[in-house]
């Protein structure tokens, strides 16, 4: 087993104890070595900012490992396996925009699984014995399998077993575009309500709340889907920030409509180009895994800023064994924290927007043209 793979066999996922550290360290020192050796782009960038992998010794040395901007990887295809090797295109585009893309090889496919199952294991959110129905606002994957939506939906559908799915964005191939089924989600509900059995909720949380607050203005009903249903939203409300309201009021009515305990509705935050899923905990609050670390960086100097300050968000993680974005600076506003009332000693990561003047083109943007 590399050292790397020692890393996400670990099921502590948000221990960062000494010895979780030392695989940390240990592979990101094999992850960094393998990307050095095998991007030539990669490597010349790295000798340009005179930091290569026999200068990363500790841990403490981390943040200097030289980062890709985020939207390189929108201009860029970038490889550090052969082309032949690729078994999976992640894109997080929808309709329209430039694309970004990560190209995932069977080692990254594997060890992106493994992340996701220990990281929600370790929330008491994953099951090989449970059942579940699973409504995913999002595109359906037979017609969108390259989407970071769809693939991160299916993945987390895969977190028990699957009674029956159902995805509120369909494909017409009249107009040759996705629409909203709200009259299938309606339907939807009513049959997993039936069923007794657990739901689980994905996708933009905007069309989750104006999709129910339909269903409920049109039929006056609610439901009761109890304590081992949950809610993984992500994506944010974009080109509707206008329409959304605050946290706590959407959870309020959440729990009102469908009957599940507010703490099991959990927002998510993650990066197509990055992978590593960071979930909110009971009380709210996203925790770094140990399968990755977390910076904030000042964003004219790009200075190092300590735990508190707001900075934008570099990310590094050594799962991608395919492509050479283990160190990746984003342009998301962010600080850490340390402290949470969960009891989980992971760090936590306060998320304040993107930072700049311009929204890039997202598949959540896109897919939000349907609410209009």
């Amino acid at each position: 087993m590399s050292e790397t793979d020692r890393l996400f066999a670990s099921t502590e996922a948000f221990n960062f104890s000494a010895q979780n550290q030392k695989l940390f360290l240990a592979a990101i020192q094999e992850n960094f070595a393998h990307h050095y050796k095998n991007s030539s782009v990669y490597k010349n960038l790295c000798d340009l900012r005179g930091f290569t992998p026999s200068d990363l010794k500790t841990i403490d040395d981390t943040p200097q490992i030289p980062h890709l901007f985020v939207s390189v990887l929108k201009k860029r295809k970038m490889l550090s396996v052969p082309e032949k090797d690729i078994v999976q295109l992640v894109t997080s585009s929808g309709t329209g925009g430039r694309k970004s893309a990560n190209y995932l090889d069977k080692p990254t496919l594997t060890r992106i699984k493994q992340i996701i199952w220990n990281i929600y294991q370790a929330f008491d959110m994953a099951s090989r014995k449970e059942k579940a129905n699973y409504l995913c606002f999002t595109y359906d994957p037979e017609h969108a399998q390259e989407l970071g939506t769809a693939f991160s939906d299916k993945l987390l559908s895969d977190l028990t077993q699957v009674n029956r799915i159902f995805f509120a964005l369909k494909f017409d191939p009249a107009k040759d575009d996705f629409y909203l089924d709200r009259e299938g989600v309606f339907q939807a509900l009513e049959e997993f309500s039936k069923s007794r059995l657990p739901l689980r909720i994905l996708g933009f949380p905007s069309f989750l709340y104006q999709v129910l607050e339909e269903c409920y203005k049109a039929r006056n009903k609610t439901f009761a889907f109890g304590k081992r249903s949950f809610i993984i939203t992500g994506g944010g409300w974009k080109t509707l920030a206008d329409q959304e309201i605050p946290k706590a009021e959407f959870r309020e009515k959440i729990v009102f409509w469908l009957g599940i305990p507010r703490e099991n509705i959990r927002d998510l935050y993650g990066l197509v180009e990055h992978g590593v899923p960071y979930c909110e905990c009971e009380k709210g609050n996203f925790h770094v895994p140990i399968y990755s670390r977390v910076f904030a960086r000042e964003p004219l100097s790009l200075r190092l800023l300590p735990p508190g300050e707001f900075g934008l968000l570099h990310l590094v993680t050594p799962y991608l064994n395919s492509v050479p974005a283990l160190s990746l600076l984003t342009s998301d506003w962010g600080r850490l924290l340390f402290s949470c009332p969960c009891g989980r000693t992971a760090p936590v990561l306060e998320l304040q927007g993107r930072a700049g003047v311009q929204k890039p083109p997202t598949c959540a943007i896109s897919a939000l043209e349907f609410l209009k």
